[in-house]
């Protein structure tokens, strides 16, 4: 039994003690998933090149601190990592863009802490 609801799928799947009891999965649905994405993507396109960076951050997690909120039930664990690797992946692309010359963070610092460093939080 599948079913849908509110931007969340519910399932029904068997457990994992090999007892033959099944749980009831809650996870953020693929629909709301896809539309998260179109929606981190308009914040992070070519038209926010003039935004400066600590400010598309603190709108970043304005905006990912209530999707979260609304999907933290069950069990979202897959769903968030799913949309950090978008996030990072798209602020990477977008540091990229702004410039003739590509952005490159600090000598040994990755992509990733230096996103931690400017305020980015994880789902």
């Amino acid at each position: 039994m599948t079913g849908i609801g509110l931007g969340f799928t519910f399932r029904y799947y068997a457990s994992l003690d090999g007892s033959g009891r099944r749980y009831l999965n809650v996870s953020p649905s693929a629909k709301a998933l896809k539309k998260e994405r179109e929606k981190l993507h308009g914040m992070t396109d070519g038209r926010q090149c003039c935004k400066p960076i600590p400010r598309l951050i603190e709108d970043l997690n304005r905006h990912l601190e209530g999707w979260k909120n609304y999907f933290a039930f069950g069990y979202p664990r897959q769903a968030f990592r799913d949309i950090n690797t978008y996030v990072r992946d798209r602020l990477t692309q977008h540091l990229r863009r702004r410039s003739q010359r590509p952005f490159r963070p600090p000598e040994g610092v990755s992509f990733y802490e230096h996103f931690q460093r400017l305020g980015l939080e994880r789902l």
